[in-house]
């Protein structure tokens, strides 16, 4: 760093150590309003906002990820003769690691990363002072300030923990990092949460523009794969910071993959304010890159595994056998499904061999209704509460089932969800072959009873992919039936030695449709500038005759959502221009 960035160093961490002082103080004495009066600062980045993660912060103050573990896997930018140089570090010297308990697993180097920076900033920062010149003076607080964090360079970790099958010492494993080829190392990953329960959280990929396919590992079964929203575009960047659309195949990669899985699970905002990497106290934009959505996602499951370990009857959402099934199970049940959600290609009818979005995977990442998911707590099979989870075992025999039995009061209005994921199997060994052979197939069905008259019973929804390791039910209430039975089963599952059944993890809800519907701005704003004008209209128009049945794409404007953009759409959006207009 030289002398006189030694110097500067240091007198910046010595008047940031009075200003902390002096926050701490004032905060004790009469609490934030003292610092920033009546009205506080906003809150950066509102990305998190946004996702409901600064909510659960205020709810309870202890919510912080304090006691949680999160391996950050970054790469070094820079190899010669094919070893790292160390360019993969957070800038810890920045104000907003001033409190943070990051560490550097494979030292020997001082080359400083922006990507890393940005990934620390969004998962551990805390800046009670932050200032940016477009967005005026703020209070900066990452998803889960209180973890501790262990910077890991990318290959070095593959030859040690993949490779070399070093024992992990984390809760979670976060990833930017992809390759477009599942590879040994994308299935040692899948075999390290398989054998430990370890939550991963990978980035599928930045779209078309880039050329980007969906990414392993987080293309991979086991692994939690994130898209990207994009933010509205606007030339204020306030608004930029804090308004998002939806996720677009030219920004964020989209499923399904080469062997017809679906992807990604799902996505989250990127467009945050991050420190500036080669500055210790400015900040700068990221723009919309599912390397940022990744980190997003990965603060949230520290705030439920933080929780998790914290309460004994929530120990089976910890890491451990089957733990990062509940987590996955809970997050893709809670998230919020966005305009132009279906499942498989673009049609009015459910598609029950295809489990998720293919653009959107579950939906928009929803922290506080994650949150509650998770504290609903568990429920074995038999009669359960309206919202709950299970990490259970079923049995090989065929058409073994595990029933959920479920009672909706006023069903008429009512959402069910529901949710069941499970590992795939990988050899323990380099390469860690998939063990296609051990794998299960379960299947999700939904059940509308008459107890009185069984006869009157009927399937009303199910989800059978014979490709993913994940089943989605997403499904109005029949409201002349209050009694509802969820129904895990398979037809059979593969004669292993060791096999006693296979573990899953099901997630359960029963909510109003609260949703917008065809109000939500985003069906009309096909340019997602934040509103809804000529403009729209006229890539309405360019689109128009454009079938969405095949695999040609995903293609925002058909609005009555019946698999082509045409006469029917082109009036919805003009009576919705007409509105806004009035």
């Amino acid at each position: 760093m030289g002398k006189k960035g030694i110097s500067v160093y240091m007198k910046n961490r010595l008047t940031t150590f009075k200003l902390a002082t002096l926050f701490v103080l004032l905060a004790w004495a009469g609490g934030l309003a003292c610092v920033y009066g009546d009205d506080p600062a906003p809150l950066q980045p509102v990305a998190l906002t946004y996702t409901g993660i600064h909510a659960l912060h205020e709810n309870d103050p202890n919510l912080t990820g304090s006691g949680v573990k999160i391996a950050a896997i970054c790469r070094s930018l820079t190899y010669v003769s094919n070893q790292p140089q160390n360019d993969y570090l957070l800038n810890t010297g920045h104000n907003c690691f001033f409190d943070s308990n990051v560490s550097f697993i494979h030292s020997g180097g001082s080359g400083i990363s922006g990507h890393s920076t940005a990934i620390g900033g969004i998962l551990v920062g805390f800046d009670p002072n932050g200032y940016h010149p477009g967005v005026g003076t703020f209070r900066y607080q990452g998803a889960s300030p209180a973890a501790k964090v262990d910077v890991y360079e990318f290959w070095r970790f593959i030859s040690s923990y993949v490779f070399g099958a070093r024992e992990l010492d984390a809760d979670i494993l976060t990833m930017s990092v992809g390759t477009i080829f599942e590879d040994w190392w994308t299935r040692g990953i899948e075999r390290i949460v398989e054998e430990s329960g370890i939550v991963v959280v990978a980035g599928i990929g930045n779209g078309s523009d880039v050329f980007d396919s969906v990414l392993y590992p987080a293309a991979g079964s086991n692994v939690i794969g994130v898209g990207v929203v994009d933010s509205v575009r606007s030339s204020r960047l306030a608004l930029g910071l804090s308004d998002f659309s939806l996720p677009r195949p030219e920004h964020s990669s989209c499923g399904p993959t080469a062997d017809m899985r679906c992807k990604p699970d799902l996505v989250a905002p990127g467009n945050c304010l991050i420190p500036d990497a080669n500055n210790l106290t400015e900040y700068a934009v990221t723009g919309d890159w599912s390397s940022f959505a990744t980190p997003v996602v990965a603060g949230t499951v520290s705030l439920l595994v933080q929780k998790a370990k914290s309460d004994p009857s929530l120990y089976l959402a910890a890491p451990g056998e089957g733990g990062n099934c509940v987590i996955k199970a809970i997050l893709m049940n809670s998230a919020t499904k966005l305009p132009y959600w279906h499942k498989g290609m673009a049609q009015q009818d459910d598609d029950f061999d295809v489990c998720l979005d293919y653009q959107q995977g579950a939906g928009l990442i929803d922290a506080k209704r994650a949150f509650a998911q998770l504290v609903a707590g568990q429920n074995e099979p038999g009669p359960v509460p309206a919202r709950g989870w299970d990490s259970n075992l079923i049995a090989g025999k065929p058409d073994t089932e595990n029933v959920y039995a479920i009672d909706i009061a006023e069903p008429a209005g009512k959402l069910l969800t529901a949710t069941v994921a499970w590992n795939r199997h990988y050899d323990s060994e380099y390469p860690f072959a998939a063990l296609t052979e051990s794998d299960s197939d379960l299947r999700l069905e939904l059940w509308a009873m008459d107890p009185d008259n069984p006869e009157r019973s009927y399937l009303i929804d199910y989800s059978d992919s014979a490709n993913d390791n994940v089943e989605h039910i997403f499904c109005a209430a029949d409201p002349n039936y209050y009694r509802y039975e969820l129904v895990v089963t398979h037809d059979g599952l593969p004669d292993r030695q060791d096999h006693i059944g296979e573990r899953y993890a099901l997630a359960w809800n029963v909510e109003p449709a609260t949703d917008s519907g065809k109000d939500d701005i985003r069906w009309y704003d096909l340019n997602s500038d934040g509103s809804v004008d000529q403009s729209d209209f006229a890539i309405l128009l360019g689109r128009f005759g454009t079938s969405l049945d095949t695999e040609a794409g995903y293609v925002t404007g058909d609005i009555n959502m019946d698999g082509t953009i045409d006469i029917k759409d082109m009036g919805l959006l003009l009576v919705r221009m007409e509105t806004a207009n009035n």
